[in-house]
């Protein structure tokens, strides 16, 4: 903040003008620095106006050309970065920054050798370049290697700073996940999170993981830990909620979803305590409940909908439930819902509601689907 500071006066003062005996390379700092300061505003065309009267004054500056690049690949134009890049890695060779902004710009026009090469140089300067690292990784994922990525991913997120950490964790998981290889991904999420990553999207991902590894009890402690990093998000008590119903632990589930319910008051939540409440056959706890799940539901969610519609059939309310999918089924959105549109036949037909039943079919056999049968 002090540079940007002390870059932000130099521009608000003014740089020296010609003329006034100061030494042309003296001036050009003052407008390195004043390009800088635009640079690091957004204000681009400042920028490169400034980095043109360095050009001026000094043409030989050795920091221009990687300043210009900058510039340029913030700006999303490839050519000129790469010509400025390229002028920058002549200059300074060593300079493993430069190589690494030429990789990924290399990469981005689909020549791998060069980006290959460049990254290497990059890497032999510092080998914890996490750009250089990931690009190197997008590389060999279009070339479907697959081990080799998953190890530079993995050497990105240990480089990376605390903010890109959890994102690259990600991409890792994902990857692994693509490939079918789901217990790898659990192993390095919990690495992850073994090293100190704190991001609420990383125990999130790792909490699904669990689930479907059947580790109810350590899916449980990711998703507190998920819902304790990002306390605004409602979904992740729910899910604690839900995994602790898979374990029999009633009241610990009512305990989460009730924590749901403070972050946010929202129907799914509702809806479930209302089958708590029918479980434990209180019928006035979830007559109780289904009233606040229909008073706070929003109907954007389409879960939400369909989880209130079968509490609606359970507690002997199928025409209201029937409504519901109905006006579901009926919106755009959901035109290419073939299983929403045959949900809402079955219960159509169940209630001897032709009209229903042939407007729910019409829509899902629209999809022409092969062997589509509508009740």
């Amino acid at each position: 903040m002090r540079r940007l500071g002390l870059a932000v006066a130099l521009t608000l003062l003014g740089c020296p003008k010609p003329g006034d005996g100061v030494d042309p390379k003296v001036r050009a700092d003052g407008h390195y620095l004043a390009g800088q300061a635009a640079y690091l505003k957004g204000d681009f065309p400042e920028a490169h106006k400034q980095f043109a009267e360095v050009r001026t004054l000094n043409p030989t500056d050795p920091r221009l050309p990687a300043a210009e690049g900058e510039v340029y690949l913030s700006e999303a134009k490839v050519p000129e970065a790469i010509e400025a890049f390229e002028s920058a890695a002549k200059a300074d060779p060593k300079r493993g920054t430069t190589w690494s902004r030429l990789g990924y710009l290399y990469s981005v026009k689909g020549e791998k050798e060069k980006a290959r090469a460049a990254l290497e140089k990059a890497l032999a300067a510092n080998a914890k370049d996490f750009n250089a690292l990931e690009t190197l990784a997008d590389v060999q994922l279009e070339d479907g290697k697959v081990d080799d990525a998953v190890k530079n991913l993995v050497a990105a997120s240990e480089s990376a700073p605390e903010g890109n950490r959890g994102d690259l964790v990600l991409r890792v998981t994902a990857e692994l996940q693509k490939a079918g290889r789901g217990g790898e991904a659990i192993a390095i999420l919990e690495a992850a999170v073994g090293k100190g990553v704190k991001s609420g999207a990383v125990f999130n991902e790792l909490g699904d993981r669990l689930v479907e590894a059947a580790r109810l009890e350590d899916a449980v402690a990711a998703y507190q830990e998920a819902a304790k990093l990002d306390p605004k998000d409602p979904a992740l008590w729910e899910l604690v909620g839900e995994v602790q119903l898979k374990l029999g632990k009633v009241a610990e589930a009512e305990a989460a979803f009730a924590r749901s319910l403070e972050v946010k008051d929202r129907g799914v939540v509702h809806v479930a305590l209302a089958r708590l409440c029918r479980q434990k056959k209180d019928d006035a706890c979830a007559k109780a409940e289904l009233q606040k799940a229909l008073d706070t539901s929003t109907g954007e969610e389409l879960r939400e909908t369909l989880e209130l519609a079968d509490l609606l059939a359970e507690s002997d309310r199928k025409k209201d439930a029937l409504a519901l999918l109905r006006s579901v089924s009926e919106e755009s959105e959901q035109k290419g819902n073939i299983e929403l549109h045959l949900r809402t036949a079955r219960l159509a037909k169940e209630l001897k509601d032709e009209v229903t039943v042939k407007a729910a079919c019409t829509r899902a056999l629209s999809s022409g689907q092969a062997g589509l049968r509508c009740p």
